[in-house]
């Protein structure tokens, strides 16, 4: 296979891997809770219909129905009531934290305890603040007024153009600075964290998993927002901004506060994006909207209660201890079998100690290994954690504190029974709250739908028009994933073919200057071209009104390339954070008369051509579109769902795109239609904000040189000659070869995959 065209499939296998269903879902020693959140923040999550949405919608109404539930949260069964009531609730839960930060007892450190629980504890839906709204926009619906609203409200929590600037990067800056931060990025490995109880990520699993699924359940999704919203700053929050008061942004971890240069609040963003819904959906839109508000409710309410609960009963160091003992008893119990404790093996203490801590921590208490209340005379925690000691780091520096913290509260021995050890002194009691809850676990259901995968593979597309529709949506089968994913692989071995034998624009090797010259050089160079066309005749009226109705699918979905970069850690990262400030650009910032495919109808109007909805079937079957006009829309709809496995093919072609028609493309279609009396708002609108110095343009070429310098100058997958390989397979995916030798390269390819 030819060098380029190896590099464009080279991540086949590995993609194959993820077309039939949900993939890498792990098991469940860790938590249903715990899988449905890890699964659901992967940003080429595939989550079935069938059995999954009906277990969802069985959690969301098993604690939202009834007279029972009315009465419980106080609410009429209006929207404003229960507003009112998750604003009051919020305002009183944070000031029971409060009471806990300014209580004056306690130990030594226990407010510093206090507050990595109640941050720790936290972490699973603040990290992710906002995140469930990322897939309610898509290449469908992207001109819905609705959706643009919401889009908006998402994109000031995702921070839009500025890389780590979303609620949740505020969050993992506060963990950073308490250093607490080791299991927290991505947010997926934080579901390892097992200081963080399973009861935490119950809510922003279900959100997460929802998000996966927004055609099913967007009414529910924008009530449990509300919701939050109407909160403000999560409780236990208010106690570490009590004790902490300049060691985070605050105001950005409120997730109802305005952030800077904002107008409407985010409450009254999304209750008027809210209301927008109810009005376009009536009664079943305010039902699943009062439904997901509801659930928020009663689980942040039940959430909330078990954090305050483990807070107070943390102020008795063998909370701690307890919880410290069971969490490394499985690892101890490989281990000590020699050593005795009242005649029974260390290691069989250990071993018991994993369903109830309270027999070990006594007998420690009792043991040579403690001094009570005397830490620093104790060899648990000196001797033997030393450098030469048996049990050298086995303990991390937090450990060691919550042991000489628990040491210290013990009452102290009578001297002739700390001589002869007759006497047994018992350990402060061990709360109950220090072994894991045994309640059932409500997502159990949710992820055995998830490991069951989707009851039948679906359609698999008959050809580019049925195709067309059914990427329109951010759901998928397993049918439509695999088909999508063959399309890209073709595509690409397509792009690939022949390149080292052609002229092709992108440099051969990406320099350390990166590509801002380059840059510079190809708009100079579209400068030039137009320059020197100017006496060529213009296209004539027919040709320019055929030209703008075929380009109408591909337009209409401008940006659905980089669908992918709306998924929340996508979003403000390094690299995506342009890529989305770029998508939201393409939709107008939320703003309907910024909206380039509204802006495209209207000139498809003054040309007497009207089409139907973009996201229905009448549109992909239109007998005007030619069948062509579809082959690089549906490329853009199937590679825009891959933004990681595909990520340097989708960075080549977000370049190529953008620069496409600056200088030159755009001013030359601009006189075509002023000739003939058009609107030319569109391409001069492009013209703009593609601009090379600061526009489109410049983000895409700094995205490239981002994801470059981050790679190893060396030979291999993944390295930075693999890689630039791949970008410019990407960048010629825009406008692939249309020979002969370059059509069969694409069939070979999507065969093979199919054999696989």
């Amino acid at each position: 296979m030819h060098s380029q065209q190896a590099a464009a499939t080279a991540t086949l296998p590995a993609a194959e891997h993820q077309a039939g269903g949900p993939h890498g879902l792990p098991g469940d020693g860790g938590g249903s809770a715990r899988t449905v959140y890890a699964y659901a923040t992967d940003p080429e999550a595939s989550l079935p219909e069938g059995r999954f949405v009906e277990e969802v919608r069985t959690v969301l109404r098993r604690r939202t129905t009834g007279a029972a539930t009315a009465a419980a949260t106080g609410d009429d069964g209006s929207l404003d009531a229960l507003v009112r009531r998750a604003t009051d609730w919020g305002t009183a839960e944070r000031e029971s934290y409060l009471t806990l930060a300014g209580a004056g007892e306690g130990p030594e450190g226990h407010r510093e305890v206090l507050v990595r629980r109640a941050v720790l504890g936290c972490a699973p839906l603040a990290l992710l603040s906002g995140a469930w709204l990322q897939w309610l926009s898509a290449p469908g619906n992207a001109d819905d007024p609705l959706v643009l609203r919401i889009l908006a409200l998402y994109a000031s929590d995702v921070g839009a153009g500025h890389p780590a600037a979303s609620r949740g990067s505020a969050y993992l800056e506060l963990l950073r600075r308490l250093r607490l931060a080791e299991n927290a990025a991505p947010a997926a490995r934080l579901t390892g964290d097992q200081r963080i109880p399973d009861g935490a990520f119950r809510l922003p699993a279900l959100l997460l998993a929802m998000s996966r699924r927004p055609d099913d359940f967007r009414g529910e999704i924008l009530g449990a927002d509300l919701c939050l919203r109407a909160v403000g700053l999560l409780p236990a929050l208010k106690l570490v901004q009590e004790v902490l008061p300049t060691e985070a942004d605050w105001a950005t971890l409120d997730p109802g506060g305005r952030r800077e240069g904002e107008g409407p609040s985010p409450v009254e963003r999304c209750r008027a994006a809210v209301d927008a819904l109810v009005e376009q959906e009536g009664e079943r839109g305010a039902d699943a909207v009062r439904t997901g508000f509801r659930w928020m409710l009663a689980g942040l309410r039940d959430w909330s209660g078990a954090l305050h609960a483990e807070l107070v009963a943390a102020g008795d160091p063998a909370f701690d201890m307890a919880e410290l003992m069971r969490l490394r008893a499985r690892e101890g119990a490989v281990y000590h079998h020699q050593f005795l404790l009242e005649g029974k093996p260390l290691a069989r203490w250990l071993a018991e100690c994993r369903t109830d801590p309270g027999p070990l921590l006594d007998v420690l208490a009792r043991s040579k290994l403690v001094k009570p209340g005397r830490s620093g005379a104790s060899s648990l925690v000196r001797g033997l954690v030393g450098e030469r000691g048996p049990m050298f780091r086995v303990f991390s520096p937090e450990d060691l504190t919550v042991i000489r913290r628990w040491i210290d509260s013990l009452p102290v021995k009578p001297a002739e029974a700390s001589e002869t050890g007759s006497e047994a002194v018992p350990a402060r009691g061990v709360p109950e709250q220090s072994s894991p809850a045994r309640t059932a676990d409500p997502l159990t259901a949710v992820a055995a739908s998830l490991r069951a995968g989707a009851r039948s593979p679906g359609r698999t597309p008959s050809g580019l028009r049925e195709a067309y529709h059914l990427l329109m949506n951010r759901t998928d089968t397993p049918a439509l994933r695999s088909w999508a994913m063959d399309y890209v692989a073709g595509w690409l071995a397509r792009s690939g073919h022949g390149m080292d034998r052609t002229a092709m624009r992108l440099p051969e090797r990406w320099g350390h200057e990166g590509l801002r010259p380059w840059l510079q050089a190809q708009h100079d160079q579209h400068g030039a071209e137009f320059e020197e066309n100017a006496a060529v005749p213009l296209p004539s009226k027919e040709a320019v009104v055929d030209d703008t109705v075929q380009t109408a699918p591909l337009t209409l979905i401008d940006g659905s390339w980089l669908q992918g970069f709306t998924d929340y850690e996508q979003a403000s990262s390094a690299i995506g954070h342009s890529l989305f400030e770029t998508y939201w650009d393409e939709l107008g910032n939320g703003e309907p008369h910024l909206n380039h495919p509204l802006i495209y109808r209207d000139v498809l109007k003054e040309m007497g051509v009207e089409l139907p909805p973009t996201a229905s079937a009448a549109f992909a079957q239109w007998p005007g579109f030619r069948e062509e006009s579809l082959e690089l829309p549906v490329y853009w709809l199937c590679v825009g769902r891959f933004p990681q496995t595909f990520l340097p093919e989708v960075l080549g072609l977000n370049l190529a795109m953008e620069l496409s028609g600056v200088g030159g493309t755009y001013r030359r279609a601009r006189l075509a239609l002023k000739a003939y009396g058009f609107s030319t708002r569109f391409v001069d609108i492009h013209n703009t904000i593609d601009n090379v110095a600061t526009g489109h343009s410049a983000w895409a070429a700094d995205a490239v040189d981002t994801l470059l310098a981050s790679l190893p100058d060396a030979p291999g997958p993944g390295a930075r000659a693999d890689v630039w390989g791949r970008v410019r397979v990407g960048y010629r995916s825009l406008n692939p070869p249309r020979t002969v030798g370059a059509r069969l390269a694409a069939r070979r390819t999507r065969f093979t995959g199919r054999r696989r």
